[in-house]
């Protein structure tokens, strides 16, 4: 009988420790508050400069007037996006956008993996840091400096570009004149300026990787391509992944700095994209209404597709950003 009641004790006791482990909330850690100090003025800014400013979303429901104000404009509900749907180039520009913006995330996902892992075969290491640093270099550079550097360089009169195709036969090609050609050299010059800056990534995640994975292979037969393929790129995935992620809010974001710079009359139905269409609706024509209703329209589309791209990584890949 006694063997029962301390038992029953035992039990008693286990299930109030359980109760009391269930309700027990975690203690703040006092050692990451550097961390959250340090992060501190980032949101702060980020709060000032992203967050505050949506409150001006409600100009795409008003026939804003700068005079009046957001408070003192007329209401008029959805007739700036009807407006938009019913401009004759919308669909084009759509297009546009779509389809150079989808280039410029594929080509911004594929060239970089392939560099850093060609620059990880590298064993000499002074060579492979110099080759970094010229890869990195152009990510530094404005479009505004390069808008006129490659006007200069792929002129179809005196551009190098066009001389060098001259010496194997090629006729001069306007890639900033032509319809054809003006969508190829966006996503081409975007990936030549951006591909550098996005190898450092891939090399950190390359860098993680465990060595004795690749000794454990080599002692077993494999080539440098079965490597890669069953121990490198597999290392690399959780990075690829969220890189996927993070540019699928993208998908609508041509570019504006490099298209604006780089548009001119004769690629107009090849070239206008969402962001330049704004930026003439808003201070080209002082249409703010329409403009900020295409924003939002495009801000809203990017929010869904980011978040199904995390809803899909979360159920088929098992991957969780948070």
């Amino acid at each position: 009988m006694r063997k029962q009641r301390t038992a029953g004790q035992k039990a008693t006791l286990s299930g109030k420790d359980a109760e009391g482990a269930g309700v027990k909330k975690k203690k703040f850690n006092k050692s990451a508050l550097p961390l959250y100090l340090m992060i501190l003025p980032a949101v702060i800014i980020t709060f000032i400069y992203k967050y505050i400013p949506m409150a001006g979303s409600i100009i795409a429901f008003e026939d804003y007037k700068l005079t009046k104000g957001v408070f003192d404009s007329t209401w008029v509900w959805f007739d700036n996006f009807k407006y938009i749907f019913n401009l004759p180039d919308f669909w084009n520009v759509l297009r546009n956008t779509f389809l150079i913006a989808f280039a410029k995330m594929i080509g911004n996902l594929i060239v970089p993996i392939v560099v850093a892992l060609l620059l990880n075969e590298l064993r000499q290491v002074g060579l492979k840091r110099s080759i970094q640093t010229l890869l990195y270099i152009p990510n530094f550079l404005s479009w505004i400096i390069l808008a006129g550097m490659f006007t200069d360089i792929l002129s179809p009169s005196s551009g190098i570009v066009n001389q060098l195709l001259g010496y194997i036969g090629v006729g001069p090609i306007d890639f900033l004149g032509s319809n054809d050609w003006f969508p190829f050299t966006m996503v081409a010059t975007d990936i030549w300026k951006n591909f550098g800056y996005g190898t450092i990534v891939y090399l950190a995640s390359l860098a993680s990787i465990d060595p004795a994975l690749y000794e454990s292979a080599r002692m077993d037969g494999a080539s440098r391509w079965q490597q890669t393929i069953h121990i490198t790129l597999p290392g690399m995935s959780s990075i690829i992944v969220l890189m996927s992620l993070l540019s699928m809010g993208s998908i609508l974001n041509a570019g504006f700095d490099q298209i604006y710079n780089l548009l001119n009359p004769m690629v107009h139905e090849s070239g206008e994209i969402i962001d330049t269409l704004v930026y003439n609706l808003s201070l080209g024509n002082g249409m703010y209404g329409p403009a900020t209703a295409l924003g939002l329209m495009n801000s809203l589309v990017s929010f869904t597709l980011i978040s199904l791209g995390y809803i899909l990584a979360d159920k088929f890949l098992d991957y969780r950003i948070f």
